[in-house]
């Protein structure tokens, strides 16, 4: 075992990501507040403190079962999904449904396969939680597509939203790659190259050649930014802006704010990819004004 890939590194690596994440989630949220739509467009700061939602909150369960079981289990992630779950974060409705059965007794395989008339959601929740994961196995982004896919199906069982968290997962463990991060297009080419062919991956062909674009907001009505709240409309632009910020979370998650729709969960995956990587810290001033993660999630791995 290297010093990269030993369980407290991995550990490190994937709080600061988590960091990242609901530092992106919780600055955000604040720009769905009306109050707030003159400053976003200002790129000023809105008041502190920034309370973060769903996203921030299941990405901790993400990495509370990794802390204890060294992957992910499915019934431990279920179960501490449901136990956590604080109705006013934001969960959609089938979500907050869901949960709630989980902990009255449901099994999580049955409620989430039953999903919009069986088909399952295909929306970005998978995805927005599970940039963590990713940089816990930076030394092997193979195994965070796979882990990643077993922790989707927890409460997303389309092909979309399963590929989607893929995606993202990928992207956050070659943004840490402790050999350095990679360029723009080596990022996206490597997530393309981990994922099955699906709507997400079609979008993130687009997203690649779409690397030189300037115009964030063209570049969010070709790939979309989450109005649709599923996976291939989130994934593909939250990872194009990933992409062109892996050094400066500052800027990049003006870009991705700015475009508007699903703010804070495009903004959560923005901030969980960049901030894997050692480039990509986000402003320790902004760290404080965010809210402080829950106090049941373990300081260091078991």
């Amino acid at each position: 075992m290297t010093a990269d890939s030993s369980t407290a590194r991995r550990f490190e690596r994937a709080l600061a990501s988590l960091r990242g994440l609901s530092l992106g989630d919780a600055l955000g949220s604040q720009f769905f507040v009306p109050v707030n739509y003159p400053l976003l467009k200002r790129r000023e700061l809105p008041p502190a403190p920034w309370q973060w939602t769903d996203d921030t909150e299941m990405a901790c369960s993400v990495l509370a079962v990794l802390a204890e079981h060294g992957r992910i289990d499915q019934d431990a992630l279920a179960r501490s999904f449901a136990e956590h779950h604080d109705f006013d974060r934001g969960y959609g409705p089938a979500v907050n449904r869901m949960l709630r059965l989980i902990r009255e007794g449901g099994d999580w395989r049955e409620l989430a396969a039953a999903l919009f008339n069986g088909q399952g959601s295909w929306g970005n929740g998978a995805a927005m939680r599970i940039a963590p994961l990713g940089a816990w196995y930076a030394d092997d982004p193979e195994q965070a597509t796979h882990q990643a896919e077993i922790s989707a199906y927890v409460t997303h069982q389309h092909r979309e939203a399963v590929v989607g968290a893929m995606a993202v997962a990928a992207a956050a463990a070659i943004a840490a790659d402790p050999a350095g991060p990679p360029t723009p297009t080596g990022l996206l080419d490597g997530v393309i190259a981990l994922v099955p062919r699906s709507a997400v991956g079609a979008g993130l062909r687009r997203a690649r050649d779409m690397l030189d674009y300037s115009d964030a907001g063209t570049v969010a009505a070709v790939l979309g930014c989450g109005r649709r709240t599923s996976a291939h409309d989130t994934v593909p632009f939250a990872l194009w802006s990933a992409a062109r910020a892996l050094g400066d979370f500052e800027q990049g998650f003006w870009v991705t704010a700015q475009v508007g729709g699903d703010v804070d969960t495009t903004c959560a995956i923005f901030g969980g990819v960049v901030a894997a990587g050692k480039a990509g810290a986000p402003p320790a001033a902004w760290l404080e004004r965010t809210e402080e993660l829950p106090d049941w999630i373990p300081d260091r791995t078991t």
